[in-house]
């Protein structure tokens, strides 16, 4: 079953949302509903979801700005804004943001099926190209424990045999588990985690890179700056500098 959460600051349409869900008969859940990004964010470092429905404005956080914020910190769901604006430029800027689709509200059962299914068949067929099977729900349950564990250990050091002991697990069968779920071994998959602590690092605080390269346990700076520009393609004073206004603006406003 793949799990959802809803966005957005009225009780009375994350009802909506989730009983149009349910309409739909797909094979998804909504698990939680938040009722702004800032709080969905807190809620993200303890739990997992597959996608995420999140409405394009609301106090504290909108749904852009979380957009924004999750990719940041290394978040990877499927974003569909739900807006109440039948106005072309939301939806372009909502799909620039990394949203996956944009629904109308309120948004009918039919309009959610489509939009779900494509969600799922697309998933499925990226499953397939990458020749990867799927997962039942006890392995996706432990995989979700386990990458909940990595992203708590940031920036420490994380060893696969210290995550598996901490879940109970053989960490040959966890490291079997990473392949099979994400493609790559579970060294690579904390490296690029650790990565995208970093970018998350340069554009939300005024910490020296030397110090962010510290913090992530790189002992030397030139190594972790090579490091960097291989993974996002510029060093990290280059991409501090290219950080996007709105995120810069939320650094000033945090320190």
């Amino acid at each position: 079953m793949n799990r959802i959460l809803i966005l957005d600051d009225e009780r009375w349409v994350r009802t909506s949302l989730r009983r149009v869900v349910e309409l739909t008969g797909l094979p998804v859940q909504v698990v939680h509903e938040c009722a702004d990004g800032l709080s969905a964010l807190d809620w993200l470092k303890q739990e997992s979801v597959e996608l995420i429905l999140a409405d394009i404005r609301m106090p504290i956080m909108d749904g852009l700005a979380f957009i924004e914020q999750l990719r940041q910190i290394g978040g990877r769901q499927d974003v569909v804004i739900i807006s109440g604006y039948d106005d072309f430029s939301y939806a372009q800027t909502a799909m620039r943001f990394g949203a996956m689709d944009y629904l109308l509200k309120p948004v009918e059962p039919d309009d959610m099926r489509k939009c779900l299914g494509k969600w799922l068949e697309r998933n499925a067929e990226a499953a397939e190209q990458a020749g990867m099977p799927k997962l039942d729900a006890q392995e996706q349950s432990t995989f979700e424990r386990v990458a909940r564990c990595v992203r708590e250990g940031l920036p420490g050091p994380l060893a696969l045999k210290d995550i598996a002991a901490q879940v109970h697990l053989n960490p040959s069968y966890l490291s079997q588990l990473f392949k099979r779920h994400t493609g790559k071994a579970f060294s690579d998959y904390v490296a690029e985690a650790r990565l995208e602590e970093a970018k998350r690092l340069l554009s939300r605080t005024s910490l020296r890179i030397s110090d962010i390269s510290d913090r992530l346990g790189y002992a030397d700076l030139a190594y972790f700056s090579s490091v960097f520009k291989k993974y996002t393609g510029l060093p990290p004073s280059e991409y501090r500098k290219r950080c996007p206004q709105p995120t810069r603006d939320i650094c000033c406003r945090e320190k």
